[in-house]
């Protein structure tokens, strides 16, 4: 078999030789080797046999990450490709072409603690399926695949209206298509993709709220949002976002714009910080109180807020009449274990300073955002980060 296919395939080394096909029922669509030993059994049930020239998988320093995934993967004919992390981290892997794409989200699943449902893997501008393989896509050496893991769930935001007077309120929220309204209330009608409301409200001087439509008495509005695999990033070639973006599927914390603090130390660290932002009393108690079950599963806690105008690009306000200050707080944060403090050696430091950096990173006005003269608007929401 060898020795016919070397004489009309000189250019290729007979050792480096692999036949394939993707004709028979067993092979599900997916090409498979045909080795020396089953030949004679399938030779005549086959119209077409496809060479290809099996490629050496060199030994190479495995990653951290995914030597894992490069172990278990990288067979016969691999492919060198670029695996884009959730966080915007890139490795290197050589992943077999017969590997299904459901096998490598598995792999990635272990990897990142995640189930292997919440793992999407995209390529070329679209959503792999999970029953093909690499192969029957067609990826070149180089190709990037981008791993997108979700939902994550933006929590409870809400929004409280302050106003010296009484005042019937239009406030519209709009979602960038990275995120979906998954919870409202008080509930009001969305588009078809949950991505736009309109909230119709009376404020009163006490700080409560009542809706038009339902006659609801409340405190705030409040919705929450999850993430939507359906919208991917861009991919590695196409032109960066802006800086000052924040995009939820590709949230992320790292050792320059984040502290790290141990978890007993969280609430007074919060409560100081969220003062200095412009929260009142019930709403950092709120904040806190919300949060702490999660922070507490962990060791150390890195966390940072997002600059107030990346968060406005990616959950608009609209609020009529227009509010004299409007101070929007949201945290990102994730657990760190004890074994990972080396790799966050200035966040470790950052957190000795004073709180009132945050200020300036977020970009808020506590003075003005505490004026009860004024017609203030306040928010406040975050994001476990679990990647």
């Amino acid at each position: 078999m060898l020795d016919t296919t070397s004489k009309y395939f000189p250019s290729i080394p007979r050792d480096l030789i692999t036949l394939q096909t993707n004709q028979l029922n067993i092979c599900g669509g997916y090409y498979v080797d045909i080795t020396a030993e089953i030949w004679e059994d399938v030779v005549d049930l086959l119209n077409v046999v496809e060479v290809t020239h099996a490629e050496i998988t060199l030994p190479i320093p495995p990653s951290p990450l995914y030597a894992q995934l490069t172990d278990r993967t990288a067979r016969t004919h691999p492919k060198n490709s670029t695996i884009v992390f959730p966080s915007g981290e890139i490795r290197s892997a050589k992943i077999s072409r017969t590997v299904r794409v459901d096998e490598l989200l598995a792999e990635a699943g272990e990897i990142l603690g995640r189930r292997p449902a919440d793992i999407k893997a995209v390529w070329d501008g679209s959503i792999m399926r999970d029953d093909r393989s690499i192969g029957s896509y067609s990826i070149e050496d180089g190709d990037s695949i981008t791993l997108q893991a979700g939902p994550l769930c933006f929590a409870k935001p809400v929004i409280y209206l302050h106003s010296p007077s009484d005042i019937d309120v239009s406030v519209k929220l709009s979602l960038i298509p990275e995120w979906s309204l998954s919870v409202i209330y008080p509930v009001v009608p969305t588009d078809d993709y949950r991505q736009h409301l309109e909230w119709n409200v009376r404020t009163h001087q006490d700080g409560s709220l009542t809706e038009h439509n339902s006659g609801l008495h409340v405190s705030y509005l409040f919705w929450e949002a999850k993430t939507n695999l359906q919208a991917f990033p861009r991919s590695p070639a196409s032109k960066p976002p802006p800086a000052d973006t924040f995009n939820p599927l590709t949230s992320s914390l790292d050792d320059t714009d984040s502290i790290v603090i141990p978890v007993d130390k969280v609430t007074v660290y919060l409560d100081k910080a969220l003062k200095v932002l412009g929260l009142h009393t019930e709403a950092r108690t709120s904040f806190i109180t919300y949060w702490l079950p999660s922070i507490l599963k962990h060791e150390y806690i890195a966390l940072r807020f997002v600059p107030q105008a990346a968060y406005e690009r990616a959950a608009s306000l609209n609020i009529s009449p227009q509010p004299d200050v409007v101070t929007r707080v949201c945290m990102l944060f994730k657990g760190i274990c004890k074994e990972h403090l080396a790799n966050w050696p200035n966040a470790q430091m950052q957190a000795q300073n004073d709180v009132a950096w945050w200020v300036d990173i977020v970009g808020v006005d506590p003075t003005r955002a505490g004026d009860v003269s004024l017609f203030r608007v306040l928010e406040w929401g975050g994001v476990e980060v679990l990647i």
